[in-house]
């Protein structure tokens, strides 16, 4: 299928249902190179399941996924992140085991491609290789300020750098789209303003587009590009921030009048 209009990410008529229950609803939407697409609704939307479509987690019942024109709608999760789908999650999942350093290093995995004996010694090409990675790690660590927390073991973060781990996990991937759960959920006004800055560092710097889904709804016009709109599993809006906060079922199953006059 062909990429048009520089689409990286094309998802056309995604229905997903768990027994009875419909979670998504022949949901289509495109993400453009560079773009920051808004995916906003109420709890139990379908946001997050709409992700875990994306990246391969859940599997639809209908419909297709295409990423740089290939359609990985039948993809293993490991074959979609080692294409560049990267992600966050909304319960954050990092090893509390392993040190900041190591839990970004975890993530570099699907762009190891050392051999057998070049990985087991620290010589030679192997080593050259690591070297490179810790390079790329350490330039994420630089970016969203952990240098202080490099060395913590994770179960040892507060909630905040755990956020911020997540994200830089994600990111050492070298990931062609960015998919970021909630990532300012559950954080103070200062752990929010420091992640938005930094997802906007992050596409803009990297040119990354991103799929964000949020319910801080400055945030979301802030740095949005686009946004879509979901409630109980169906589509009901898409198009620029100002247009969608003007929408009037957004605005009865979403906003509420006062935070659409705002």
């Amino acid at each position: 299928m062909a990429n048009e209009n520089n689409v990286i990410m094309r998802i056309e008529d995604i229905s997903l249902r768990f027994g009875a229950l419909d979670v998504l609803m022949r949901v289509s939407v495109e993400v453009k190179e560079k773009e920051v697409l808004g995916i906003i609704g109420p709890n139990g939307a379908g946001k997050t399941s709409l992700l875990n479509c994306i990246s391969g987690f859940y599997q639809p019942q209908r419909g297709a996924i295409y990423f740089k024109g290939q359609e990985i709608t039948k993809l293993p999760t490991y074959k979609r992140a080692a294409l560049g789908i990267g992600r966050t999650f909304q319960n954050i999942e990092i090893y509390n085991g392993l040190s900041t350093l190591d839990n970004l290093m975890a993530g570099r995995h699907p762009l190891m491609k050392e051999g057998i004996i070049s990985g087991a010694f620290f010589f030679g090409r192997g080593r050259r290789i690591e070297i490179e990675h810790r390079r790329k790690v350490e330039d994420i660590i630089d970016l969203l300020e952990m240098e202080a927390i490099r060395g913590t073991v994770g179960a040892f973060l507060t909630y905040g750098q755990r956020k911020k781990v997540d994200l830089g996990r994600a990111l050492a991937l070298e990931p062609k789209i960015l998919l970021l759960d909630e990532p300012m959920a559950g954080m103070n006004l200062d752990e929010k303003e420091d992640i938005a800055r930094y997802v906007l560092d992050v596409h803009q710097l990297w040119g990354i587009p991103i799929v964000l889904i949020e319910h801080d709804m400055g945030v979301v016009m802030d740095i949005c590009d686009k946004l879509m709109v979901l409630d109980f599993g169906k589509k009901i809006a898409e198009g620029t921030p100002e247009e969608v906060k003007k929408d009037p079922k957004v605005i009865k199953a979403y906003l509420g009048a006062a935070a659409a006059k705002s």
